[in-house]
């Protein structure tokens, strides 16, 4: 919904303790709202909706014409406005809006709704406005964006890159305009982005909470002031406030005189040419925030300084080539750029000139001691370069280079004599392997229909997809199927005295579209870490599998969850999550050694998916059991473990075994587990999308519980499948 700050209730922006990155890349956005928007990423509880709540307070007022619902400028209206032609319509000032975009909201909350039924009988353009109409010439402010469903924020990043919304539906055509700073927050623990998203952002900052214990007091005490009496306490910090909020119309008014020179511009194609930057939009965003920077110091011309600042704001997320990648930029690297292109590095330059032409100083003025943080409410000083942050202020990342394999311990490299230690637990735990390069795999699909969350793996009804059919609306009109709707219409039209041209279309005609897609699906791996899995050298090979299937995971937009198997037991490793991330560092530090508990992997495994069908039964499950087979662990391990298989497919678990054995003499372990879990088996080298016995096909097995039925595609186990 679209907010109006009250400056007496509202957390003042400039009481906010540190966070020196993400202050700046607010202000730099709203003083030039062309940068294109910032992505905040970091820890819950950051103060992240705190500030971007303060910086729409401190935005200048916003002139309208009355009564328009899309905020027209009376000076320049738009022409196109639905509400238009204005003409000699009165004019009136309001605050700028901070309108907050719900993670559940639907495409017709975002980008409006035509009402179909005038549309169509009446021939007239009913209108809703949604929230980007509302966030017009404000704040657009989308937490947790990277739970958003894709398509939406396609729709709202093509807004903001086009300035404005087009509402297309069977031939009637809205548009208007949607010009507004675009603030997304999201917590990297839950799921990233895709790249080609991260890329729509202009700038995108690191924020983590403060590790100095007189910082953290000192954001306890400011916040409990503020609850005691938010009222005084924003009285206390309108000095600062004021100061701010001068000094970003004062640099939005200098900003058409900041002078970008062809020094400055191949600094900037040198810098991104250098960290290998596809596309050219990092050039143009880097452009637009170094004289942003500029106009923020109270200058006419570009330096390399500000070159300097914004390639750390804009560059790490448009060098992330994969979601395993370390975010962060080489700043040594940075600097060697820019000294052989003339730019010095930022550290010697002097101290900017305030925006009167002066040194900003003084007691009570920006960069004063008085002011927290020892700036005006701890902003940072004029000139990125030399600005000092505070102990919590987050530091672009070197990427870390990738260690060397170590040669394998003799534990590891498959010398005992049965190939696991012969004692009933644990055993010695053995270092950790590296993973194996990552590979394309081929796709994995869940049988059957299923209606769960928009992705990319198994066939699902979804909102967006191929039209398969029509139905009556459940609810709020979704997409219209046309024909369906005029053949519904058609038998009615005598009766209700329609004799010319035309059709009379009411509420119980609407007939809406059956689509088919592609949903995202919980891929729950279950990888055996035992001591024969990590003989021959396997584990790096296996753990390069893994590694592929949780990069395919994050492409085709599932959630994955991981159990391992070794010793005498079974745990979770990785609860289920939307963090691919957090999957790829778990099973870099996962331990091997011990015997085969398989039955202990599966029984967690099926405890796992009992329990995530109750918070999310829409959602299916793909069990991957990583594994050669082997069941040593424990009383009977042969027969528990098939009774565990017989539970997974009792419960229609679509399962997929990689057989990992390896050997001249293979005893087919891995293919009798498959066909007990009524499943399918795949060698390492068959799950390459490239290899030629990797031609994508259905998963062999019954839908989840709770999932619409559907017919398995039989197909033969890996053993004789080259007889069939």
């Amino acid at each position: 919904m679209a907010t109006t700050q009250n400056p007496t209730r509202q957390y003042p922006f400039t009481a906010v303790v540190g966070m020196a990155d993400m202050r700046l890349g607010l202000l730099l956005n709203a003083i030039s709202p062309a940068i294109g928007g910032v992505l905040v990423r970091g820890e819950k509880g950051t103060a992240k909706s705190t500030m971007v709540r303060g910086l729409a307070a401190l935005m200048p007022a916003v002139d309208v014409v009355a009564g328009c619902r899309f905020s027209c400028a009376p000076a320049a209206p738009d022409p196109g406005c639905p509400d238009g032609p204005h003409g000699a319509a009165g004019a009136g000032t309001r605050p700028a809006r901070m309108v907050e975009l719900p993670v559940g909201a639907s495409e017709d909350r975002l980008v409006g709704a035509l009402d179909i039924e005038r549309a169509l009988s009446e021939g007239v353009k009913a209108f809703e406005p949604g929230l980007l109409a509302d966030a017009h010439r404000g704040v657009l402010y989308v937490d947790e964006v990277n739970l958003l469903h894709d398509h939406l924020v396609d729709l709202l990043l093509d807004a903001a890159a086009m300035g404005a919304s087009y509402v297309e539906r069977e031939g009637v055509s809205v548009r208007h305009a949607a010009r507004f700073l675009l603030v997304g927050t999201m917590n990297p623990e839950e799921g990233e982005l895709r790249p080609q998203l991260l890329d729509r952002f202009g700038l995108t900052v690191e924020v983590a909470a403060s590790r100095d214990p007189e910082q953290r007091v000192e954001v306890v005490r400011r916040r409990l002031a503020y609850d005691d009496d938010p009222a005084g306490f924003a009285a206390r910090w309108a000095g600062e406030e004021q100061q701010l909020r001068e000094r970003i119309a004062h640099a939005r008014e200098l900003l058409p005189s900041v002078a970008l020179g062809d020094s400055a511009l191949r600094q900037i194609a040198a810098v991104c040419a250098a960290f290998e930057v596809d596309g050219m939009r990092a050039d143009i965003v880097m452009a637009r925030t170094a004289g942003a920077l500029a106009a923020w110091a109270g200058r006419t011309e570009v330096r390399p300084a500000d070159v300097r600042q914004a390639a750390l704001l804009a560059l790490p997320h448009r060098r992330r080539r994969n979601p395993f990648d370390a975010p962060g930029l080489d700043e040594d690297k940075l600097d060697e750029v820019l000294a052989e292109t003339g730019g010095a590095d930022g550290g010697d330059e002097p101290e900017p000139d305030g925006p009167d032409g002066g040194p900003e100083g003084g007691p009570e003025g920006p960069g004063g001691p008085d002011g927290p943080d020892g700036g005006p409410g701890g902003l940072p000083p004029q000139d990125g370069a030399d600005r000092e942050q505070p102990a919590d202020a987050p530091r672009p990342e070197v990427p870390r280079q990738q260690e060397p394999e170590r040669p394998a311990r003799d534990g590891e490299s498959g010398r005992e004599p049965a190939g696991e230690p012969a004692a009933s637990g644990p055993g010695p735990e053995q270092a950790a392997v590296g993973a194996a390069e990552p590979f394309r795999t081929r796709r994995l699909d869940v049988p059957g229909l299923g209606e769960g969350a928009d992705g990319r793996r198994s066939r699902a009804r979804t909102a967006h997809g191929r039209t398969t059919g029509a139905r009556r609306p459940r609810g709020a009109l979704g997409k219209l199927h046309l024909a369906a709707t005029v053949q519904a219409a058609a038998p009615h039209q005598r009766s209700r005295g329609r004799r010319g041209p035309g059709l009379v279309v009411r509420r119980d005609d609407l007939r809406e579209a059956v689509r088919e897609g592609r949903e995202g699906n919980l891929v729950l791996f279950v990888v055996d870490a035992s001591g024969s899995m990590a003989a021959r050298k396997r584990m790096s090979a296996v753990k390069g599998a893994v590694l592929s299937l949780l990069l395919d995971a994050y492409q085709r937009r599932d959630k994955i969850g991981m159990v391992a198997f070794r010793g005498s037991g079974a745990e979770l490793a990785l609860p289920p999550t939307s963090s691919v991330e957090a999957g790829a560092a778990r099973l870099e530090r996962l331990p091997t050694g011990g015997r085969t508990p398989l039955a202990e992997g599966l029984l967690r495994a099926h405890e796992v998916l009992r329990v995530e069908r109750m918070r999310d039964p829409s959602r299916r499950p793909l069990l991957v059991v990583v594994t050669d087979g082997r069941a040593t662990g424990g009383p009977e391990p042969r027969v528990r473990a098939h009774r565990a298989a017989g539970l997974l497919a009792a419960a229609g678990t679509a399962s997929v075994v990689v057989d990992c054995e390896a050997g001249p003499v293979r005893l087919g372990l891995a293919g009798e587990l498959a066909r007990e879990l009524r499943g399918t088996a795949v060698t390492l080298d068959e799950l390459r999308a490239d290899s030629v016995s990797a031609l994508v096909r259905t998963v062999q097995g019954r839908p989840a519980a709770g999932g619409s039925a559907g017919r398995a595609a039989h197909r033969p186990s890996h053993h004789n499948r080259k007889a069939a």
